[in-house]
């Protein structure tokens, strides 16, 4: 399992993300190779190392040839070729890519065409992308996918977002910044203002970490520092680098527990039978929950009635409102934040008297460790004690 933690230090666009993963060790022919496989043009990666501001890193620039003309990757945000999400889709949906970076990228082509189909007022297919359905944009976007499933990555996780004013001139005229599109990816983000005129934050920039790091959360605990890409951008800004820092951590071994956060949802219910009540916890479990349990309790007017107590991750919060207000007779429900601490369990299968059992305990633990039979004759008491 390897995490990856975002430090905007000065933003991020699509070509400083894909620079520092090219930076901690990803292939950039191969991702090359795999883009132009695509069909939709070709494209160069110009892969330079350089030093800015006492910082070694990556400074990535894509030249795309599109109808025979070369247009070198400046973030421009003009003159390039216009595809729609529906053209973009079918291309890699049917390419030779990988199943993880596929869908990855699929889905932040989606994330973009959501957001800009809200600012213009159009159906996500129908979106026709400027900017973002350039050939250097695609290239950032899938090569960007490539990179973080050659470095095995499993869970992603973002630093706040720094924020700049001013404008930026793109296909439909002069824009505030941050861009309209940039405002709506980041919803619900932690974000920072810093005192910057240009974009630090690009559309393609937004969507990729915050869909990595939506579909792909870094689990909690104690990690290993691993090693750091550096990827730098194109401008100068006036009081801090135009770098990205992506930090390669692993979970320490030697983790023994940590805090989860989790979230309860509860909800009381009366008029159901106890086999819609069975049938709703069965769906709740399906659709991701840590633990679902029901207790009896009275309700008003002497009624007999059942609560409802579900736990769960909180990014599954919306598929468990969706199966409780769709599968009983709740009208509302009850959340809170909450931290659990769970202890690492394996399983083993002991020889014993009565022929191979199997069981299950943690690894270690406050108690140096505990296993408990299951099935056969329960294991006698340990004599450690817990202070």
């Amino acid at each position: 399992m390897s995490i990856l933690r975002f430090d905007l230090i000065g933003g991020a666009s699509g070509d400083m993300i894909l620079g520092a993963l090219l930076d901690l060790g990803a292939d950039g022919a191969s991702v090359e190779a795999q883009v132009n496989a695509l069909g939709m043009g070709h494209v160069r990666l110009d892969v330079e190392r350089e030093c800015r501001h006492g910082l070694a890193g990556t400074r990535l620039s894509v030249e795309a040839v599109e109808h025979g003309h070369a247009h070198p990757h400046a973030h421009g945000h003009g003159g390039h070729a216009h595809r729609t999400h529906a053209e973009i889709r079918e291309a890699i949906a049917r390419s030779a890519l990988p199943a993880g970076p596929r869908e990855a990228a699929l889905r932040v082509f989606r994330r973009l065409a959501e957001a800009e189909g809200r600012i213009h007022g159009v159906e996500p297919d129908h979106v026709a992308f400027h900017e973002v359905g350039a050939l250097d944009s695609i290239a950032d976007i899938v090569g960007s996918c490539l990179g973080l499933d050659q470095l095995g990555v499993t869970g992603v996780e973002v630093g706040p977002f720094p924020l700049g004013g001013g404008e930026v001139r793109c296909a439909h005229g002069v824009y505030p910044l941050p861009a309209p599109a940039v405002v709506l990816l980041l919803r619900g983000r932690p974000c920072i203002g810093v005192d910057e005129t240009r974009e630090t934050v690009t559309p393609t920039g937004a969507a990729l970490l915050v869909e990595w790091a939506e579909s792909m959360p870094a689990p909690a605990g104690l990690r290993r520092m691993d090693a750091a890409g550096y990827g730098f951008g194109h401008h100068e800004f006036r009081g801090r680098p135009n770098v990205l820092r992506a930090v390669r951590m692993e979970p320490a071994a030697d983790a023994v527990a940590s805090p989860e956060d989790c979230l309860v949802i509860e909800t009381q219910v009366d008029d159901s039978t106890a086999e819609w009540i069975g049938v709703l916890v069965q769906k709740l479990m399906v659709e991701g929950a840590l633990d679902v349990f029901t207790t009896p309790v009275q309700m008003k007017k002497q009624r007999p009635g059942t609560l409802v107590t579900v736990l769960c991750a909180p990014e599954r919060r919306e598929a468990m409102l969706d199966v409780l207000f769709r599968n009983c007779t709740t009208f509302g429900v009850r959340e809170r934040a909450v931290r659990r601490t769970v202890l690492d369990r394996r399983w083993e299968t002991v020889a014993t008297e009565f022929g191979p059992v199997r069981r299950s305990g943690s690894a270690s633990g406050p108690c140096g460790g505990r296993f408990s039979t299951a099935g056969g004759r329960p294991s006698p008491p340990s004599s450690a004690r817990c202070g």
